[in-house]
């Protein structure tokens, strides 16, 4: 996790924290690059490749195809169609 992460991760509360980290432990411990329901590659993003959704919540991440290591690089949660990285709107 990039130090800017864990910055955007202690923007919530500790039981929004809980609900983040546990769905990354989830949802990325294996096959990481596979996309199912709630984790995406995403085209053209500023921000990261990969995305995982948990809610209103958006993990942006990216895999080494080599050593298949994560890298979370930033943490943010969705209003309506607009993306919030700690209480900024984040175009994408």
């Amino acid at each position: 996790m990039t130090e800017e992460a864990k910055t955007d991760l202690y923007y919530y509360t500790a039981f929004e924290r809980k609900i983040v980290t546990t769905e990354i432990r989830v949802q990325l411990t294996h096959q990481p690059l596979i996309e199912t329901k709630n984790r995406k590659k995403l085209r053209n993003n500023p921000i990261a490749p990969c995305e995982l959704r948990s809610g209103k919540y958006r993990i942006f991440y990216e895999v080494n195809e080599d050593s298949q290591k994560i890298t979370i690089v930033a943490v943010g949660h969705k209003e309506q169609n607009i993306l919030l990285i700690r209480g900024k709107e984040v175009k994408i």
